[in-house]
């Protein structure tokens, strides 16, 4: 029997949503799957640090940072951003060549970053590969969206190359394109896949933290949650009386000196812990009361998964990602939002904190909000290998026997 093989793309600029979005769904395929190999590309500084099923790898490629102003610079000061991309574009297509995927997968950006992809998928399509894009439930903002996709004539080349759209979220939620000029053909390749369920991987010991029943602070990434952080620190040091525990997660990608104050903050509020990260996020969701975060893809797969009441704060700049998102689950009954202009107010805060502990839970609140994403996604590779197979056989020569 032929090993399938999945080539996964992650361009990882910022944050780690892409990244785990990646390991999720490489780590439910080789699950189901005997024998596949998943490989993911990532510019993750961080990506050997987390755990991957067995026949799951990673290839890391020069790492590219995105600025709080949208704007990309090299990780490394010494290197021009030109040269990184220009490394990262040939080892993306080298490893394409060396691994002969069945399919490849990219995450989010069509072509990747600056482009980095393109050449890539144009190999691959070349090779007979299955091409697929995945997208999140929400993108951005239709009038950002619509103005960066056209520069970059994303759906021109998405109906060009790609031969399948998976939409990570269910199609009653939220349209990533809504908005945008989608031509019908990529319009018909779009399968709303729905959201991505997380587990608690049960090799890993579960942490044994004194502090019992407690609400999680969590920031993703970490390198955009500092004012999120800063305002539950000040909720707490509003009302010393507030007897809820916390724990705070920081995240990777936080600046040194807001991780240093933000510590030193905490050892004066005896209800709250803070730690810089840790790479088994699910164990400490799955034991919290409560999460209060700043609901990207991941955190609020996450809420869903281990069915946790919620108090979404989101970022509302560069990106409105994340406030379209909370705006609609909040619309649903799923969680409670607090707009961060408001979160600013310790008072506000202090109420918000309070009211969540007490909340019901998404499954109690809309009992609608599905997890289907990863059999989804499993029974869309299983059709795709067995067409392939198909179509080897019936292209096979026939044997001369004389």
């Amino acid at each position: 029997m032929k090993q399938h093989r999945v080539l996964m793309y992650s361009h990882d600029t910022f944050g780690l949503g892409h990244l785990r979005r990646c390991r999720t769904i490489a780590n439910a395929l080789v699950e189901n799957f005997s024998g596949m190999r998943v490989l993911i590309i990532s510019g993750s500084q961080i990506a050997g640090a987390f755990d991957y099923k067995s026949r799951v790898d990673f290839v890391k490629v020069p790492s590219v940072i995105k600025l709080r102003n949208g704007e990309y610079t090299s990780l490394s000061q010494h290197i021009d951003l030109k040269d990184t991309v220009d490394l990262r574009r040939s080892m993306i297509r080298q490893t394409a060549q060396s691994f002969q995927p069945d399919i490849f997968i990219v995450d989010k950006e069509p072509m990747g970053l600056r482009g980095e992809v393109e050449e890539t998928l144009a190999y691959l399509k070349a090779q007979g590969t299955t091409l697929v894009l995945g997208l999140r439930d929400v993108m951005d903002a239709p009038h950002l969206l619509e103005k960066e996709w056209r520069s970059n004539d994303n759906l021109t080349k998405i109906e060009k190359y790609y031969d399948r759209v998976w939409v990570y979220g269910p199609p009653d939620f939220c349209d990533p394109l809504a908005g945008l000029d989608v031509p019908p053909t990529v319009r018909e390749k779009m399968d709303f896949v729905g959201f991505l369920q997380r587990s608690v991987n049960e090799d890993v010991p579960p942490q044994q933290r004194s502090l019992g029943d407690y609400l999680l602070v969590t920031t993703g990434g970490g390198g955009d949650g500092g004012d999120l952080v800063a305002d539950v620190l000040a909720a707490y040091e509003h009302d010393p009386g507030f007897d809820q525990k916390a724990l705070i997660v920081l995240g990777p990608y936080m600046k040194a000196e807001l991780r240093a104050e933000y510590m030193d903050r905490g050892q004066h509020i005896p209800q709250v812990e803070i730690i810089e990260f840790d790479m088994h996020m699910e164990g400490l969701i799955a034991g919290s009361r409560a999460v209060v975060g700043m609901g990207g893809y991941n955190t609020f797969c996450e809420i869903l998964s281990f069915d946790k009441p919620a108090l979404i704060v989101p970022r509302v700049s560069p990106r409105e990602e994340q406030l379209i998102r909370a705006m609609r689950a909040a619309e649903l009954g799923v969680i409670d939002m607090l707009h961060p202009d408001d979160s600013r107010d310790p008072a506000r805060m202090l109420a918000a904190l309070r009211a969540v502990a007490g909340r019901k839970r998404p499954s109690q609140s809309a009992p609608r909000v599905r997890m289907e994403g990863l059999p989804n996604i499993v029974a869309r590779v299983a059709e795709d290998l067995r067409r392939r197979e198909d179509r080897s056989r019936t292209a096979a020569p026939l044997r001369v026997i004389t």
